[in-house]
């Protein structure tokens, strides 16, 4: 069962109050190692400082901005929200609370006492619906969030990585038999030098170097420079998905597609584990109208081709073949040295924070299945997660017709 989306309560004129489990720390008191892990913060000339956790408390550290600072400050004591938050956020004030209420940054009163994450879920939504995950992709993230939420993991980063890989086949003996190594893979591609796709991709694309921890798979670019400026990129994934043992007809119909395509970029999973992951065909194009257009080609070259399935992608075709995804906005507080998100690891990275929050909230008695607060909670993130497409606040165009 699934839990259908439910419009957020309003809930401005209720009590509130900075979570105890955090002490707020201004930038410029934290130990000097800190302050140097966390420099690049301060490029944010809204940078405060960071909330950190009491001791005894599971939850995690979390940038602060100077408004929400400034909140915290105000809320140290229980009370209404200032006249400023309402004046200052207009009609997005209702949704900014909420989040963070469910983020655990401030508490909500409930009855006599206060709440936070999932344990607010009522406060906020009031009434939960069920209804049944409609569709191959989508039945399938529901699936993976079960098995993510039946899971003795407390750590947010490894139980992302279990939804990242979810739906992989396992790398078993006859599989490492079938592709030694990446030179087999490329032979049953006919990428190999001399063979028949390499030959017809040579015109167009050229094959790249690539390096740690992109090495695992074979990408080429376009030799056409059609990259709109700067300001207008906006990325786009197209995903194909067959069955392993249907990857060489698959990557035939894409290398006929990409003869003229609009695409700036594609890879493919280059031994043996690649060809077993779910998004092991993966094309990028700068407009969404392109990807569109591609998709349609694809799928008429592969009728009837058994698909895998890419978890927390957005279908073009029922059967999870073909679906899309698109770049993440850039992390506002994200430090120098960590890599940008793709679409699903933004993603599985949520999905796992909201869980893992849920989960402790449960075992404390409170709040609803922690997969189905994890699917709400991505929700107030402008994510469909009823179809797994972004929402049209997330800066997209309508989905794609079948």
């Amino acid at each position: 069962m699934a839990m259908s989306s439910v419009p957020l309560r309003n809930i401005l004129d209720a009590d509130f109050r900075a979570n105890p489990e955090y002490r707020l720390v201004l930038f410029d008191r934290l130990p000097a190692e800190e302050q140097e892990s966390l420099r690049d913060l301060t490029k944010d000339a809204d940078f405060y400082g960071v909330l950190m956790p009491r001791e005894g408390s599971a939850r995690t550290t979390k940038s602060v901005c100077t408004d929400t600072a400034l909140l915290l400050l105000t809320l140290d004591r229980p009370g209404r929200l200032p006249a400023y938050v309402r004046a200052t956020l207009g009609e997005e004030a209702n949704q900014a609370i909420a989040e963070l209420v469910l983020d655990g940054v401030l508490e909500i009163a409930r009855d006599d006492r206060f709440v936070c994450g999932s344990e607010a879920y009522d406060v906020i939504y009031g009434e939960r619906k069920a209804t049944e995950a409609r569709g191959t992709l989508p039945r399938l993230a529901r699936t993976a969030l079960e098995y993510a939420q039946a899971l003795d993991i407390e750590d947010s980063i490894r139980l992302s990585a279990r939804l990242y890989f979810y739906n992989r086949v396992p790398l078993s003996a006859a599989w490492k038999r079938r592709f030694p190594g990446p030179d087999a893979v490329m032979a049953y591609l006919g990428i190999e030098s001399g063979g028949v796709s390499r030959r017809a991709l040579e015109g167009r694309w050229a094959q790249m170097k690539v390096s740690p921890p992109f090495d695992g798979w074979s990408q080429w670019e376009s030799r056409d420079d059609r990259a709109p400026a700067r300001e207008a990129r906006q990325g786009y994934k197209l995903y194909v998905s067959p069955r392993p043992d249907f990857v060489r007809d698959a990557f035939e119909a894409v290398v006929a597609a990409l003869a003229d395509a609009p695409a700036h970029h594609f890879k493919i999973g280059k031994d043996a584990a690649g060809m077993l992951r779910p998004d092991k065909i993966v094309i990028y194009f700068w407009d969404f109208e392109g990807l569109q257009e591609t998709a349609k080609r694809i799928a008429a070259h592969l009728p009837g081709c058994p698909a895998q399935g890419v978890p927390f992608t957005a279908s073009i075709v029922d059967d999870g073949l073909l679906s899309w995804g698109i770049d993440p906005p850039p992390e506002k507080d994200a430090l120098a040295w960590q890599e940008r998100e793709s679409w699903r690891l933004w993603i599985t990275n949520r999905l796992a924070t909201a869980l893992l929050a849920a989960k402790r909230a449960q075992q404390r008695g409170g709040g609803p299945e922690p997969w189905w607060f994890a699917l709400e909670r991505l929700r107030l993130e402008k994510v469909d997660t009823e179809t797994w497409a972004p929402l049209p606040a997330f800066g997209r165009p309508e989905a794609p017709e079948e």
